[in-house]
């Protein structure tokens, strides 16, 4: 596993042993960033929150590729591990929320893009948007990117799916917050 693009293209990541974490292949990791990058432009600036992070490869992937922050929410300690030396390594600008996502109270800042992999089968990411969304980690023109298993349905209230993609046994839903659509 690697950074695909950006300041930090083609360095090395770690992950923990065992099957707890299922780090986003790098594959699936580009056509994801292909996609936002067609509708953010550059990353240049934003702030990123990566949810249920792991490795941390989709919020290192934003900073290397020119967001300004990311924040990494992880609670299993295998993966806290491999994300702290990854963040170390690397030198990356973030702060680490060793929780659960469902015990994360108000945000700091709103996050311009929301990285959420959770474990394949739970069906629960639409409602921990909403939440996170009422507790202010979603800014007015957010994006939210899920990892799910192929057939997963993602939706989330006050959020619109902008497309679904099938990358292996993987499928990334993306999702633009109500509040960003344009007026017309």
């Amino acid at each position: 596993m690697r950074i695909i693009a950006g300041q930090w293209r083609g360095r090395a990541l770690v992950a923990p042993q065992g099957d707890a974490t299922r780090p986003t292949a790098d594959r699936t990791r580009e056509g994801l960033f292909s996609m936002l990058q067609s509708r953010v432009g550059s990353f240049e600036g934003l702030i990123v929150a990566d949810i249920f992070a792991g490795t941390g490869a989709l919020g290192l992937e934003a900073l290397s590729r020119g967001a300004a922050k990311a924040t990494f929410v992880e609670m299993d300690k295998k993966a806290l591990t491999a994300l702290k030396a990854n963040i170390e390594k690397l030198g990356a600008a973030a702060d680490v929320v060793p929780a659960s996502v469902t015990a994360l109270g108000p945000a700091r800042t709103a996050h311009d893009i929301l990285f959420f992999d959770p474990p394949y089968g739970t069906g629960g990411a639409g409602a921990l948007i909403e939440r996170l969304t009422r507790l202010g980690w979603a800014s007015a023109a957010a994006w939210a990117s899920i990892e799910t298993a192929v057939g997963e349905d993602v939706s989330a209230g006050g959020w619109t799916v902008d497309a679904v993609r099938r990358h292996g046994k993987a499928q990334l839903t993306l999702l633009r917050h109500d509040s960003a659509e344009p007026e017309g």
